[in-house]
């Protein structure tokens, strides 16, 4: 992403960097906050190495997360 196209508070992305996928929680200074799907840790990361979800790859991380728990007994 580029500075003008920062994801709004709510937004699923795919952070690159890491390889997670999260929801945007909040801005601050040059980064964003995100916080995994099924919750858990916020971690800091830079816009230009977010990537917003599509509908279907926000879905199939919601099954992959949904599942992680299933496993967990969760």
């Amino acid at each position: 992403m580029t500075g003008h196209d920062v994801p709004a508070v709510g937004t699923a992305v795919r952070d690159t960097a890491r390889d997670r996928v999260g929801r945007v929680m909040d801005h601050t200074g040059p980064y964003l906050q995100l916080r995994p799907l099924g919750g858990g840790h916020e971690w800091d990361a830079h816009p230009d190495q977010l990537h917003p979800l599509t509908q279907n790859e926000l879905l199939s991380a919601l099954v992959a997360e949904l599942n992680k728990h299933s496993r967990q007994g969760l």
